[in-house]
């Protein structure tokens, strides 16, 4: 009958083993209890509130990214390496713990069973082989920018290579000392047996003790290696929990600041982040994923987010102990972690384009980090670009992002014959106009066209005119928190007051502000998009396209209406109903879409560092030779506009919204 007798050869003193599972444990219970102080060091974070609806979520994400690999194979070559890593070493651990319980309860597994194990743990034995040799191939000779190369992942690698390869020699031994008629099941072992075929008994019986005794030392030494030490591995442990413990707000909204009880406004040494943010630091593997998707560090900025939670990480743990020792209070004051561990113009470089975060095998949350700092410059320093700052004054004052306009709130709509919701509040749907179509040349134009777009599919709207102002989207994501809550609860106050159940917006910012975030202060109203809801129309056969358009279109997924929103479908079935319209993708789309570079605040800020990322994002739609740049959002718009006439291409390339888009299409 197939099976293998446990501690083969070993006798009764493998039985030592088990005595050591005692200090082992108290390691690790150690190390554990050190790391969670330093983590407690910082400010709550109450990541239990919806516990239920988070174990759901990290079961679904823990089948789909973490056992199918979903976020890592969507970059193929590193992702197949950790693929055949994990599920390696997966089955190597569920092979042990079946041995275990198998040898107590029925006395070892016998027959097929043993068999079918045995081969599945030599095959996926075999595969950690050819992952870990490929992985040091990719880290040590390709040696991609994004991987930087420490001692510690060099020993990663070397014990999981060593701890499988003196796995398979043991095995190769057994079976060259028994030779068992199934001993092709295990074709690891069984190839290493052939090495030592011809050697006597006794020494096989010899080497084999030895080296099981070598085995067990290296295992139990990396698990130690990794508690004390922390490295990289130990994001095994770490990186599930902070699957679980992510966030379970929409992904792009803000966590607000409660301004009545706030001793301080955002980060300004690293016990001012959350728990949560510094248990971010140690779930972070510095796989570089992040900064290979981050357009800031593309275009030659100075922001890499791996650079920025490795920074933090040091920093952390080189002043964690003195914040021990003084129970929390205090810091370093030799070292400021704005200016000498982070630096502004890393602060400021960020678009919060959110394509860090989604590709982030193990949820590390940088954007929220990045904006904390901000609000620390802006609220607590006085410290932000000039030409932000005239944009939030801009708004404190004149309730629009829209510095230096003449432009009234009622301009665009001249001739269109379009309610006030002051005059008629009993319309189906409120249309939030937004700053950049009420006050912009360009946008302008997309907001008239929309507006026929409505009243062509006899939609029953209106719109606010001079009582809306800012939703307050470019206060909050450059840092003045205090602004945004002020413009936030007084449009809320507005709406309510008018009794809006339904709100149709052109632009993704002011979309993810009023869906998102308006909630956070008691917003109580549905949130449409303009893609959305023409979509819609389209569906019920509302609006009939019919005139061609004869041109060759690539769509641009805008950051806050993909990435942030999941809306990807909606635009592009608009265009597909456009006649005589052939479609074309660029390479960076949907989920991998590159930023216009006018998030984050960044539409009002100088890029004088790298090269421009409106430019290299139109470059982008160069290459699929399209005649229109097709997009949904008012910033990239404007972007497009004028990355295309710093190319000196405005005779081959045209940017128009998809609303533009629509109305040349039902035009009569």
């Amino acid at each position: 009958m197939p099976t293998r007798e446990i501690f083969w050869n070993i006798g009764h003193y493998g039985y030592i083993l088990y005595s050591l599972l005692i200090p082992l444990a108290i390691i690790l219970a150690y190390a554990v209890y050190k790391r969670y102080r330093l983590w407690r060091l910082g400010q709550p974070d109450n990541r239990f509130e919806n516990i239920g609806k988070s174990i759901w979520s990290f079961v679904v994400t823990g089948v789909v990214d973490g056992l199918i690999h979903r976020r890592f194979l969507r970059d193929p070559y590193p992702g197949i390496i950790h693929f055949l890593i994990f599920w390696g070493c997966i089955i190597f651990l569920l092979a042990a713990a079946i041995d275990f319980i198998t040898h107590y309860a029925i006395g070892g597994l016998a027959g097929a069973p043993y068999l079918g194990l045995s081969l599945a743990v030599d095959v996926f034995g075999i595969l950690v082989l050819a992952g870990v040799i490929i992985a040091a191939y990719r880290r040590y000779i390709q040696k991609p920018d994004r991987l930087d190369n420490k001692a510690e992942d060099a020993i990663a690698l070397a014990l999981v290579f060593l701890i499988v390869l003196t796995g398979f020699i043991i095995e190769g031994l057994r079976i060259a000392a028994l030779n068992p008629p199934w001993e092709v099941w295990s074709p690891g072992g069984w190839m290493v047996a052939k090495i030592f075929s011809g050697l006597s008994a006794a020494t096989l019986l010899t080497l084999h003790m030895s080296l099981w005794w070598f085995h067990v030392a290296l295992t139990l030494g990396a698990i130690v290696y990794v508690a004390l030490t922390f490295s990289s591995l130990a994001h095994i442990v770490v990186a599930p929990f902070n699957v679980l413990f992510r966030s379970m707000r929409p992904k792009g909204a803000l966590v607000p600041i409660n301004l009545e009880t706030a001793e301080t406004y955002g980060v300004a040494k690293i016990n001012d982040f959350t728990w949560k943010q510094l248990f971010d630091l140690d779930s972070c593997t510095r796989c570089g994923r992040c900064q290979d998707n981050c357009p800031a560090y593309l275009s030659g900025k100075p922001l890499s987010p791996k650079k920025v939670i490795q920074d933090l990480k040091r920093h952390w743990l080189k002043v964690g102990p003195s914040l021990l020792a003084k129970k929390g209070n205090g810091g370093n004051p030799d070292t400021s972690l704005i200016g000498d561990i982070i630096t502004e113009d890393e602060i400021w470089a960020c678009t919060t384009c959110l394509a860090c975060q989604e590709v982030c095998p193990v949820f590390v949350e940088h954007i929220d980090k990045i904006i904390d700092l901000r609000r620390n410059l802006v609220l607590e320093q006085a410290v932000i670009p000039d030409t932000a700052e005239g944009v939030l004054r801009c708004i404190e004052d004149r309730g629009h992002s829209c510095r230096g306009t003449t432009t009234t709130r009622m301009d665009w709509c001249q001739g269109l014959d379009l309610k006030l919701l002051s005059e008629d509040r009993d319309v189906d749907v409120l249309y939030w106009v937004g700053c950049a179509a009420t006050l912009e040349d360009r946008n302008m134009q997309v907001a008239g066209a929309f507006a026929r777009v409505l009243k062509a599919a006899g939609v029953d709207f209106a719109i606010m005119g001079e009582e809306e102002t800012c939703c307050g989207e470019p206060a909050r994501r450059l840092g003045n928190e205090y602004l945004f809550q002020m413009q936030a609860l007084k449009n809320i106050e507005t709406l309510k007051g008018y009794g809006v159940k339904k709100v149709v917006v052109t632009c993704p910012h002011c979309y993810n502000t009023l869906k998102n975030e308006y909630p956070q202060f008691g917003s109580e109203f549905d949130v449409f998009h303009h893609s959305q809801f023409i979509a819609e129309l389209l569906k019920q056969g509302k609006l009939k396209l019919i005139n061609g358009v004869g041109k060759t279109i690539t769509y641009h997924d805008a950051c806050y209406l993909g990435r942030h929103n999941d809306i990807y479908d909606s635009p592009r079935n608009i265009l597909k109903a456009i006649p005589q319209l052939h479609m074309v993708e660029m390479e960076r789309r949907r989920s991998k879409s590159f930023c216009c570079g006018g998030g984050g605040g960044r539409m009002w800020m100088e890029e004088r560092i790298g090269t421009r990322i409106n430019e290299m994002r139109t470059d982008q739609a160069f290459k699929t030779k399209a005649n229109i740049l097709a997009s949904a959002c008012p910033y990239c718009l404007q972007m497009f506009e004028d990355g295309i006439k710093a190319k000196e291409a405005t005779e081959y390339l045209k940017a128009m919204d998809i609303a533009e888009l629509v109305e040349s299409a039902i035009q009569q």
